[in-house]
């Protein structure tokens, strides 16, 4: 059979014209999707956020990838939330050890700015973990539950410096380094630190952790000197019946007492409980991820996590992060 090419051609182009466009979509619909978690008769909602893994720019790595890091992930919920009218609060669900200091601050500034723009409750699930910046975010919110089993608290600050100096020199690697001025390269790994250097890291460091202080402060200012909050502050972690001791937090309880909570500060008998995903297959009820299943300290994860921490401050709670 002999293929006559320019009546192939010719009729390709004018099918081109005509033919139906075929999209290929292996997750779903393109834009997020409102699912219904738990179904009521009412039409008021009450939406559930999921704050899930480091708090930071990293985002979620694939082709077929289309959420972000999670600062984006919940920003653009809280944006799609201040939109809808029926939305009458939200459950924040944690399960974070933190992230660097920018990121929990803006996301915690953000859930701030949402409840002043809306005048809607949000209340505080944390999950397995919720430390650092983790609680940091908590903080932002009208109450806090915490699982029976939720570690918290891990409240203070922590930059790594690691040094290969040592290293450099058994293998017989010279750096040379030309600077504008002597602190230029304060911190490299390539020497060890001055003691100037370590006091100037400390003032950051300082500084960055009388803000944290008073983010908690301000939110359990009824509950809590400034003194008493120092003594707790070390960066410690706290099982949640420590921390409902210590009055860093308001309840333990789990999604019913959030819900609960969460009707009595709006007002509300009763609503329906939704979340915006990507992946309406994947979370399809109340407890399922949005994620997936990756473990947040899993060998696998912290091996995949600790080269991609990039220089800097951290709200994080993370014992393989640093070591002495």
């Amino acid at each position: 059979m002999r293929i006559r090419w320019p009546l192939l051609t010719a009729g390709l182009i004018l099918l081109a014209g005509c033919a139906p466009h075929f999209h290929l979509d292996f997750l779903g619909k393109d834009e997020i999707q409102e699912i219904t978690l738990l179904p009521s008769k009412a039409k008021e909602k009450i939406l559930v956020i999921d704050v899930e893994g480091m708090i930071g720019s990293l985002g979620r790595s694939g082709v077929l990838e289309r959420e972000g890091d999670v600062l984006s992930r919940v920003y653009y919920r809280l944006e799609k939330a201040s939109r809808d009218p029926l939305v009458k609060g939200i459950i924040l669900r944690l399960d974070t050890p933190g992230g660097d200091v920018t990121s929990s601050d803006v996301l915690y500034n953000e859930i701030r700015k949402f409840k002043e723009k809306r005048r809607l409750p949000v209340v505080a699930l944390m999950m397995g973990v919720a430390a650092s910046g983790g609680y940091y975010v908590a903080s932002a919110c009208d109450h806090i539950v915490a699982h029976p089993s939720t570690i918290t608290g891990s409240i203070g600050v922590i930059s790594v410096f690691p040094n290969i100096e040592g290293l450099f020199g058994k293998i017989g690697v010279k750096t040379v380094v030309i600077k504008s001025g002597g602190m230029k390269d304060a911190g490299s790994p390539f020497r060890g630190m001055s003691l100037e250097e370590q006091q100037i890291f400390q003032g950051i460091i300082d500084e960055f952790y009388e803000n944290f202080l008073r983010v908690v402060r301000e939110r359990r200012k009824d509950a809590i000197t400034l003194e008493e909050l120092r003594k707790i502050a070390d960066g410690r972690v706290y099982t949640a019946g420590q921390a409902l001791k210590m009055k860093l937090i308001d309840e333990i309880g789990y999604f019913d007492n959030a819900l609960a909570k969460i009707f009595s500060l709006a007002l509300l008998r009763e609503a329906k409980v939704i979340a915006y995903t990507y992946y309406p297959k994947r979370q399809t009820n109340l407890y399922a991820s949005t994620l997936g299943s990756t473990a947040l300290f899993d060998e696998k994860h912290i091996e995949d996590l600790l080269p991609t921490l990039k220089s800097g401050f951290y709200y994080l709670w993370l014992p393989q992060f640093a070591s002495d």
